[in-house]
């Protein structure tokens, strides 16, 4: 068998067309950039920007930003095998809105399906997720079929195999919640995100995921919610008030954000994301994996676009070793 990878991912990828000019709607933009995006996809890249062998699992559109898609991400350093061509759907492109510091609108092209929405559980291959030191799921790629029972199947493989004793660090639910993919609402979401939880081993979300995921609030209630759900790590996002994680051993942190000047915010969470894989598999203690993710997201914060802003080590150890 192959050497396991750091990291799989598993969920969104697309087009981010992202405006040339800040403070200026839609309708008054006059040029764009266009970016690999996608939350489960930049958390790979995030993680292959600091150095960790990762692969994505999704499916584009038979199409030339699917093309494109898949040059991306090798030129990331994150593998394509998995990043499949899909003959139905086009692949999604994303547009925003951006003014800063905390108003970046959103508007997803994803019909009449996308096609990470078409990842099927017979054509996963198991051995790979299962081997794989950290696995990394989102709560979209529930939201519908066949990608909800797919993600579902990798989620068992993995704690079959964990329970096997295969070395694995981690296996992730990044919550993600988007409403405009749910179309029934948090309630109907619910009942996956309880049954994923039951497979994971860290679950991280920001407020609003967390309510969604467990139906409280407060911070610390959620995190107590989600250990009580059967995760092992409870990382709660808190935006301006910075990030609280607690572990089922009783160890806790929380810690401020990073001051920077934000120019798009988008991202920032995905590159959080990667950081806590890259944290995770060194051993760190909590404190210093929740600092260097913070850090990560504030240097993507302060970037204009997402998968290409992902920062290199040396770049957030600079940005740690300033504030000291």
């Amino acid at each position: 068998m192959a050497e396991p990878f750091d990291v799989i991912t598993m969920g969104r990828i697309g087009v981010d067309i992202y405006p040339l000019q800040t403070g200026v709607p839609l309708a008054q933009v006059e040029s764009f950039g266009k970016f690999l995006g996608g939350s489960a996809t930049n958390v790979a890249v995030a993680a292959a920007r600091l150095g960790r062998g990762s692969a994505v699992v999704t499916r584009t559109g038979r199409d030339p930003f699917g093309d494109y898609c898949r040059q991306a991400l090798k030129e990331f350093g994150v593998d394509d095998r998995w990043a499949t061509p899909v003959e139905a759907y086009p692949t999604p492109v994303t547009f925003c809105e951006i003014f800063p510091p905390d108003d970046f609108p959103l508007y997803f092209y994803r019909l009449p399906k996308a096609p990470d929405l078409e990842i099927r559980a017979d054509e996963l291959d198991l051995e790979a997720v299962s081997s794989a030191r950290i696995f990394w799921m989102t709560g979209t790629g529930l939201c519908e079929e066949p990608s909800r029972s797919a993600t579902l199947a990798a989620l068992r493989a993995r704690a079959e195999a964990r329970a096997a004793g295969a070395e694995q660090t981690a296996t992730v639910f990044d919550l993600d919640w988007r409403p405009m993919f749910w179309k029934e609402g948090p309630e109907a979401a619910r009942p996956h995100y309880t049954e994923a939880l039951r497979h994971a081993t860290v679950a991280v979300g920001n407020l609003d995921e967390c309510e969604v995921a467990t139906g409280v609030r407060e911070p610390r209630a959620c995190a107590q919610a989600l250990l009580d759900a059967g995760v092992e790590l409870a990382v709660v996002k808190q935006g301006p008030k910075g990030v609280l994680a607690v572990h089922r051993d009783g160890t806790t942190a929380e810690v401020p954000p990073h001051p920077v000047e934000v120019v798009n915010g988008l991202g920032a969470g995905d590159a959080f994301g990667g950081s806590l894989c890259h944290g995770l598999l060194a051993g760190w203690e909590l404190e210093h994996t929740m600092r260097y993710a913070n850090a990560a997201g504030a240097l993507v914060a302060s970037r204009l676009a997402c998968s290409s802003a992902m920062p290199t080590e040396s770049e957030v150890e600079d940005l740690l070793r300033a504030r000291k």
